[in-house]
């Protein structure tokens, strides 16, 4: 089987490396497409292109809005020839042992799935401390907690993205979410990954508040400590080029204050919303 994977971005710079390489040997192609950064992720993007080339197919898209956000998402479909994609984000980085299971997984269940889901490490604060397993709200069938749904079969009928930033998915022909469809086609893997969506991504803050909805992201939160042999993917240990910053940097004393401050009152709202029906 084909697997592309699609990375769209706007000011990536700190993670970026990390992300793309830690699955490019496994994938056929990339899709890398640029949507106005501003803080050094294209000069990352030209270091990728030099050390892998003709396999990362770049483009600058341009500005996105909440709103057309799906039609970038849209466009990456429509130019995707591969049998399955994979969406890869700037701020996701895998283990070798993950990214290996979700395509053995493919190659081997092809024709009896659609998509496959997996379970994410969610860093806060820095990349030493990750977030409390009960904050993880996604749900899929009977499972909630810190998944994502990252690996999907092009060949689901009426396949198209659909929604705003933030409310965004794939949908079938009958706008109907695929992870919705027959429960039976979705596949969970246990093949985590590195998600730091909470933390810094751009260069600098400011270059984080030019991206949609991502201020929102940033949390001051204190997360579990992990230990002193937590296994870290493998491409944090490998040559990187100067451009690419190092990931271990520890929160400073202001966010850890911050952070001691806000921790009791993210914790609490979350057993008082959570605990309402519904939820």
């Amino acid at each position: 089987m084909q697997v592309w994977a699609h990375t769209l971005v706007k000011n990536e710079a700190r993670w970026l490396w990390y992300s793309v390489t830690s699955v490019i040997d496994h994938v056929d192609r990339v899709l890398l497409w640029d949507t106005g950064s501003t803080d050094g992720t294209l000069k990352i993007v030209e270091e990728l292109k030099k050390k892998y080339p003709g396999k990362i197919d770049f483009r600058e898209y341009g500005e996105v809005t909440s709103e057309t956000f799906t039609e970038a998402r849209q466009g990456m479909l429509d130019v995707t020839t591969s049998d399955w994609f994979l969406v890869v984000d700037g701020d996701e980085i895998w283990y070798e042992d993950s990214i290996k299971k979700v395509i053995e997984t493919i190659n081997l269940e092809d024709g009896n799935i659609e998509s496959i889901i997996v379970p994410t490490i969610n860093l806060v604060g820095d990349i030493f401390h990750r977030q409390e397993e009960s904050a993880g709200r996604y749900k899929f069938g009977d499972r909630v907690g810190h998944y994502n749904l990252r690996a999907v079969n092009r060949g689901i009928p009426g396949l198209h993205s659909k929604g705003a930033h933030g409310v965004w998915g794939w949908v079938d022909n009958d706008n109907k979410m695929i992870q919705d469809r027959n429960s039976e086609k979705i596949k969970f893997v246990d093949a985590p990954y590195l998600h730091t969506t909470f933390l810094g991504r751009g260069s600098t803050g400011k270059e984080d508040g030019r991206v949609i909805k991502r201020s929102g992201k940033l949390k001051h939160e204190l997360g579990n400590p992990l230990p002193s042999d937590f296994y870290y993917p493998e491409v944090f240990f490998r040559p990187r080029p100067e451009t690419v910053a190092s990931p271990w940097r520890v929160m400073d004393s202001e966010f850890k204050f911050i952070s001691c401050l806000e921790t009791p009152l993210r914790k609490l709202k979350r057993r008082l919303w959570w605990g309402r029906p519904g939820y």
